[in-house]
């Protein structure tokens, strides 16, 4: 996430990271219209931001509980003008120890910014945690998965521009 992020940043963009302690809300219901003030936040800011990128850890072949949950939160979205999260860039990222999770995880991510009505970018980014490491300060150890991570970056940007011309290009990510 930070590369995608350090390469949106290094593309124009404000950058805005929520964090899995950001993203520790109470479970999604649509019946009850209460929310946090995490819950706030996250609705804030997704409404404020011209794209986003979300990354996801494999659990059991799909998106983790806590980015699903979170994702959930965006159906309160539904009445804005535009509704859910229609038009932005949604880079993409899956992480998980070995391909089938990182693959499918990633595929998820993809089908649910293409039924929020998001665009999700050209570029997702399978993390296979078994053969790309880390380093303390969370750089990418492989190459070959910087550099993909650096290109989705970089085109939520650049669709965030082509999208919205004169925006701020503020990019929100979820980890």
């Amino acid at each position: 996430m930070r590369v995608a992020l350090s390469a949106a940043r290094n593309a124009g963009a404000e950058i805005d990271c929520l964090s899995a302690a950001d993203l520790d809300l109470p479970m999604y219901t649509p019946i009850n219209p209460a929310r946090t003030e995490k819950a706030r936040r996250l609705i804030d800011a997704l409404r404020r931001c011209d794209g986003l990128i979300v990354s996801s850890p494999g659990y059991h072949g799909t998106v983790s509980g806590l980015v699903k949950n979170a994702l959930d939160y965006i159906e309160d979205m539904r009445s804005d003008d535009p509704p859910y999260l229609d038009g932005k860039p949604f880079g993409t990222i899956g992480c998980a120890i070995g391909w089938t999770a990182s693959v499918s995880t990633l595929t998820t991510l993809r089908t649910v910014a293409h039924t929020l009505r998001a665009w999700p970018t050209p570029m997702g980014v399978a993390i296979n945690t078994e053969d790309t490491t880390f380093d303390a300060a969370g750089n990418v150890l492989n190459s070959k998965a910087a550099s993909q991570l650096q290109i989705l970056g970089e085109q939520v940007v650049e669709f965030s521009v082509l999208r919205r011309p004169n925006a701020r290009q503020t990019v929100r990510a979820a980890v």
